[in-house]
């Protein structure tokens, strides 16, 4: 028996209800006798269960089935907390575009089934958008932002069970759609330049279909892609041109950083994503996707079996968001808003004593620690902080980090938050983890 096998055995009786969630899995060494395979191919499917989110590992407790508490963290900011929240990831509300401006662009025409898919201005400025950036001729498409994108391509693709090549931290929605779906979640690791190529290679190596990339502002850690670091990606890549290649480009219009382009001129089919989410509000779900020819049509016929098209009204307003000088304007503030503000953090952390560990785009701080945060989390909870654990953005094994979201920070806030978590690391015992 293989380790896919085993692997489709559990599932299958999760889903029956012969294994129930927190019931036990056998110890790897037992079931390895009782099928008479080696130990390896149990616990690589033990692996494969763990990162599907089927099941869940407790140390030396054992492998168990995931339990409703055990399904990953979702991404956003606390509800009903009386402390200062720096944990959601959310955009600075002050700095995203005024709706009432966007919705006297709405046409008061019904627009009915059978009509135009995509509004003809919303589709010329995309192409615009994309042009300079893509590797070759491409279909335009739309859908309800980009964990929609990534699940439709995705499924349009793969069967369930295959391997999908994500970074490592990996974005929570990323995580929790492949799961969702019944795929495998690979972790490739990042550095300050982000994705690292030699475990990319072992990780297609081994079977995964398709790789996700965030050119630039990767959350969690703000690591971008460098050009050095893009070209080694390409390289990979281009030895592997029956993999899906999926970009990532939420923070596109925000971001200090060039894009940087992955898609090797072999790649069979490839698709880069562009949220408005980030810059327009995340209440305006859209995302524009270039795809290779081939993926477009597969991406149509996917979005046919939820009516077809993105809603219209939304459209209306995305159009005359990209088109606007005013909102342009707003877009550019807001990038140097998070800019400014993600570096009065950094350097009061500094002052403080604390070095971070590379330069960050996006709208979070990563800080990779020592030791497990809990205590550290605590202590700040106790100053009035609410900050997040970096455990829930990795796979199988966590690793120790925190996350902060400044954007809403006044620089005196930044300041005190800085000092409390230089104090806050000192009493735990805790520090920083540099590259």
């Amino acid at each position: 028996m293989t380790a896919s096998e085993i692997f489709e055995s559990v599932r299958q009786k999760v889903r029956t209800g012969r294994l129930r969630p927190g019931d036990p899995l056998p110890p790897v060494r037992e079931l390895a006798v009782r099928l008479d395979v080696h130990r390896n191919t149990v616990a690589s499917a033990y692996k494969k269960l763990v990162a599907a989110g089927i099941a869940v590992t407790n140390g030396r407790y054992g492998t168990t089935i995931t339990q409703p508490d055990d399904v990953t963290e979702q991404e956003g900011s606390a509800s009903q907390t009386v402390l200062t929240d720096v944990s959601g990831g959310n955009p600075e509300p002050s700095v995203l575009p005024d709706l009432a401006s966007l919705l006297q662009a709405v046409s008061l025409t019904p627009r009915c089934y059978g009509g135009s898919v995509i509004n003809p201005g919303l589709e010329k400025a995309g192409r615009e958008w994309f042009s300079r950036d893509v590797p070759g001729p491409f279909g335009l498409g739309l859908t309800h932002g980009a964990v929609d994108a990534i699940e439709r391509l995705m499924t349009g693709y793969l069967t369930p069970g295959e391997k999908i090549a994500v970074e490592e931290p990996c974005f929570l929605s990323s995580i929790n759609a492949i799961r969702s779906l019944g795929y495998v979640p690979a972790g490739v690791p990042v550095d300050r330049h982000g994705l690292l190529p030699g475990p990319l290679r072992e990780t297609l190596e081994a079977g995964a279909q398709i790789v996700i990339v965030t050119p630039r502002a990767h959350n969690p850690t703000g690591c971008s892609l460098s050009p050095e670091r893009a070209e080694e990606i390409m390289g990979v890549l281009a030895s592997f041109p029956h993999v899906m290649v999926i970009v990532d480009d939420h923070f596109s219009l925000l971001s200090g950083h060039e894009y940087q382009n992955v898609i090797s001129a072999g790649t069979q089919n490839w698709a880069v994503i562009r949220s408005v989410s980030k810059f327009y509000g995340p209440d305006l779900r859209m995302a524009l996707v270039s795809c290779n020819p081939g993926t477009a049509e597969k991406l149509s016929r996917r979005m046919a079996s939820g009516t077809q098209w993105v809603s219209h009204i939304l459209q209306d307003m995305t159009e005359k968001a990209l088109l606007s000088e005013a909102v342009a304007q707003k877009v550019s503030h807001a990038a140097a808003l998070y800019r400014d503000r993600r570096n009065v953090l950094l350097t009061a952390l500094q002052v403080c004593g604390v070095e971070a560990a590379w330069e960050y785009d996006g709208l979070n701080v990563w800080l990779p620690l020592r030791k497990e945060p809990t205590s550290l989390i605590s202590l700040m909870k106790a100053r009035g902080w609410l900050v997040r654990a970096g455990a829930g953005f990795y796979l199988a094994e966590p690793q120790y980090a925190i996350r902060l979201t400044p954007g809403s920070l006044s620089d005196e806030q930044a300041e005190a938050l800085a000092q409390d978590l230089a104090d806050a690391l000192h009493e735990s015992g805790n520090a920083l983890k540099l590259a």
